[in-house]
C-alpha cells in the first residue's frame, strides 16, 4: 500500500521546480533597491536584547523567545509577500545552514564541555594567584570560548577570594580579561570571530594579526589589576578572620575527560578550515561543504559524549543547566533572520540605504578607515550583541574575506578587535558578562549597577582603547 510519506517526495518535486528560479534570485538580492525600513526588525531585536533586561527583567525572562520570534516574523511575512515565498525561503535556508546552525552547534559543544569540568579545592586569593588565574583564563578563552573559560574559572576565583573584604574589582577585571579580551585569538574564542571563520577568514588569521593588540590590552589590564589588588590586599582588615569555605578539599579537576573532548573540538574546527574539498551540497541555493558538515556532526558527537561520560556530581557542582544556551539559541535565530536585508543593504555600499554609515568609516579617497571601523564596531558591540555587529561591519567593508585578509587586513583587524574587546564596555556587550555578574551576586558579591560598571570600564578600558587606536589603527 502506498503511504502518504512515500508520495510526499514526488509531490514536493514539482513545487521545488517552480520555486527554483526564485531560489536562485535570492542570493542576488539588490540591497540598493531596499528601503531602510527593512532594517527595523533587526534594530528592534537588538534594542529588545539591550533594554528589556534592564527595564522589564521578569517579562524578558519569561518571554524573550516570543519577542525574538515576533521580530523574525515582522521581517519574514512582509518579505515573503513583497519578494515571494521562494526568495524568503532561500534566505531562511542560507541563514540557517551557512551561519546559524554551525554557530549554535559550536557554542553548544564548548558550553557542554566547559560545564563538564569542575575545579575543586579552595585556593588563597593573593594578588599573584588572582593575576595568574586571569592570565590563564585569557589564554583558555581563545580555545574554549569566553563563555566556557568564564564558567570554568569564575566560581573557583570567587571561592579563592571569599575571605577578602574587596572582591568587586576581581570580578570586574575577570569580565574585562577572560569574558572578552582573551577570546580574540581564534574563531573558538568569541562568536563574532567564528562568524568570520564561517565567512571564509582563515583560522590562524586573527592570531597572527590581533596578537599584538591582545598582548597590549591584556598585559596592561593584568598590570593594572595586580597593582590594584596588591593595594587592597595589604590594607588593614582586608582578610576576614574566618574563611567561609575552608580548604577541606584537595585541589584538582573533576570531569577531566572533557579536556580531551575540548581538544577534539579544536581539532574539528581546524579540520574544517584547513581541509579543502570539492564535495559541496547545494541545498536551496546554499552551498554546504563536506568539511563543514563533518565538523558539525563531529561537534554534535562530542556534545553527546560529554553529557554521557561526565559524572552527574560534576554538573551539579557547576550548577550546569541549559537555560543560557536556550536563550542564546532563541535570540540568535531571530538575529540571523532579521539581519538578511541589513547585510544586503550594506553590501550596496554608498549607493545603498546605509550609505551614511559606509561614508562615516571611509576615507575621502574611498578606502576604509581602520580607526573609524574599530570605534564604530566597538561602540555598537558595547550595547548590542557583538556577533551581529561584527557581521554588519564585515559586510560594510565589502564582505570579501580574501580582500579583507590581505589588502584590507588593517580594517578586518580593527573590526575584529572592536567587536571582541569593546564587548567589555557594558554588561550587555557580551553574553558571559551577565552570566559572570549573576554568579558573583549569587555568591554574595555586590556587583556594580549597569552604569556603575560602565564607570569602571570607562575609566580603565577607554584610555587603553585610545592608546590601541594610536598604536595600531592610525
Amino acid at each position: 500500500m502506498t503511504s502518504l510519506f512515500s508520495r510526499a517526495p514526488r509531490a514536493v518535486l514539482p513545487i521545488l521546480g517552480l520555486l527554483a528560479p526564485a531560489l536562485a534570485r535570492a542570493a542576488d538580492l539588490d540591497g540598493s533597491q531596499l528601503s531602510v525600513m527593512w532594517g527595523v526588525p533587526f534594530a528592534g531585536i537588538l534594542l529588545s536584547i539591550a533594554l528589556f533586561p534592564l527595564l522589564a527583567p521578569m517579562f524578558w525572562h519569561h518571554h524573550f523567545g516570543k519577542i525574538s520570534a515576533a521580530w523574525a516574523l515582522a521581517f519574514l511575512l512582509p518579505f515573503a509577500i513583497v519578494f515571494g515565498p521562494g526568495v524568503a525561503g532561500a534566505g531562511i535556508v542560507h541563514a540557517l545552514l551557512a551561519e546559524y546552525i554551525p554557530f549554535i552547534i559550536l557554542l553548544t559543544a564548548l558550553f557542554t564541555v566547559a560545564g563538564g569540568i569542575y575545579i575543586r579545592g579552595n585556593l588563597r586569593g593573593s594578588p599573584g594567584l588572582n593575576t595568574a588565574i586571569l592570565a590563564i583564563g585569557a589564554v583558555l578563552a581563545s580555545f574554549m570560548g569566553t563563555t566556557g573559560a568564564s564558567m570554568l574559572l569564575i566560581r573557583p576565583l570567587i571561592r579563592a577570594n571569599d575571605n577578602r573584604k574587596h572582591v568587586v574589582h576581581v570580578v570586574v577585571f575577570f569580565i574585562f580579561i577572560v569574558s572578552n579580551a582573551g577570546g580574540s585569538l581564534t574563531p573558538l574564542g568569541d562568536p563574532p570571530l567564528f562568524l568570520g571563520f564561517l565567512k571564509g577568514v582563515d583560522f590562524s588569521w586573527t592570531f597572527i594579526h590581533i596578537l599584538p593588540d591582545t598582548a597590549l590590552l591584556v598585559g596592561a589590564l593584568l598590570a593594572i589589576f595586580y597593582a590594584m589588588d596588591w593595594w587592597y590586599f595589604h590594607r588593614r582588615e582586608e582578610i576576614r578572620p574566618v574563611d567561609p569555605t575552608p580548604a577541606d578539599e584537595k585541589f584538582g579537576f573533576d570531569g577531566r575527560i572533557n579536556f580531551v573532548l575540548l581538544g577534539c573540538v579544536v581539532g574539528l574546527v581546524l579540520m574544517s578550515g584547513l581541509w579543502k574539498s570539492d564535495v559541496v551540497f547545494d541545498i536551496a541555493g546554499t552551498h554546504v561543504g563536506l568539511p563543514g558538515l563533518l565538523r558539525d556532526i563531529g561537534l554534535l558527537v562530542v556534545t553527546v559524549v560529554s553529557l554521557q561520560v561526565t559524572p552527574g556530581s560534576v554538573h551539579a557542582d557547576n550548577q550546569f543547566n541549559w537555560a543560557p544556551m536556550q536563550e542564546v539559541a532563541k535570540l540568535f535565530a531571530g538575529i540571523f533572520l532579521t539581519i538578511i536585508p541589513v547585510i544586503a543593504m550594506l553590501k550596496a555600499g554608498v549607493e545603498g540605504p546605509f550609505g551614511a554609515i559606509v561614508k562615516a568609516v571611509t576615507n575621502p579617497d574611498g578606502s576604509p578607515n581602520p580607526a573609524a571601523y574599530f570605534w564604530a564596531t566597538g561602540i555598537l558591540s558595547s550595547f548590542l550583541d557583538n556577533a551581529p555587529t561584527y557581521l554588519v561591519f564585515f559586510n560594510t567593508a565589502g564582505g570579501d574575506p580574501q580582500v579583507l585578509m590581505t589588502t584590507l587586513a588593517p580594517t578586518l583587524a580593527a573590526i575584529s578587535a572592536g567587536a571582541v574587546f569593546m564587548g567589555a564596555n557594558s554588561y550587555i556587550g557580551n553574553a558571559p558578562n551577565l552570566m559572570v555578574k549573576a554568579i558573583a551576586e549569587d555568591r554574595g558579591v555586590k556587583m556594580p549597577s549597569f552604569f556603575g560598571y560602565m564607570l569602571w570600564s570607562g575609566a580603565i578600558l577607554l584610555p587603553l582603547f585610545a592608546l590601541m587606536t594610536w598604536v595600531f589603527f592610525l
